[in-house]
């Protein structure tokens, strides 16, 4: 019987570049099949669109491609994120990790691809909102939609004919799922 040797999320982002992307999931290395080219270009608006936004405001950072987020120790698990907004309060202007960040992001896009399974999203978000992300948005494009997740089951959905918002977290921030999914 084979023994699974887990790693550590520092031990993970330390291995070797893979061909293909992974995540740390309880301790173990899984792969995952590269995202096609709608997925990409929805991380590229929503970055683009909130980074711009962020920039201009000066109150925080957006990464992107899958930027590694911790959202479990012992055994540790390390999903990477579509999209992610980090406010300064939460990593200070100028102090970017090398590693992952110690806390969360406030803010996660998981853009839905063909192959993603709704269990797997699932765990994803209560992941996420378990470690302190304050609303984690899954962009479904079949569904032309938004569904935005906050603690305490709170749960919103966004159509093409909805804007967008984060009043807590963005006040001012307002996009066009429309555009979004342009």
């Amino acid at each position: 019987m084979a023994t699974t040797i887990l790693i550590t999320a520092e031990e993970y982002l330390l291995q070797a570049e893979s061909d293909r992307p992974t995540e740390l999931v309880e301790g173990v290395m899984y792969t995952m099949n590269p995202p096609g080219f709608r997925h990409g270009q929805i991380c590229n608006t929503i970055g683009r669109l909130l980074g711009n936004f962020v920039d201009e405001q000066q109150t925080g950072t957006v990464v992107c491609n899958d930027s590694g987020v911790i959202t479990q120790r012992n055994p540790d698990t390390v999903r990477g994120a579509d999209v992610a907004y980090y406010s300064y309060q939460t990593v200070p202007r100028g102090q970017a990790p090398e590693g992952y960040p110690p806390g969360p992001p406030d803010i996660v896009f998981e853009v839905l691809s063909p192959n993603d399974q709704v269990a797997n999203i699932k765990q994803k978000t209560s992941e996420y909102l378990r470690v302190g992300v304050a609303v984690v948005c899954v962009v479904d494009d079949r569904q032309r939609s938004i569904a935005t997740y906050r603690a305490g089951d709170q749960t919103d959905v966004f159509d093409e004919t909805d804007e967008l918002t984060f009043p807590n977290e963005l006040p001012d921030f307002a996009v066009p799922v429309s555009r979004i999914l342009a």
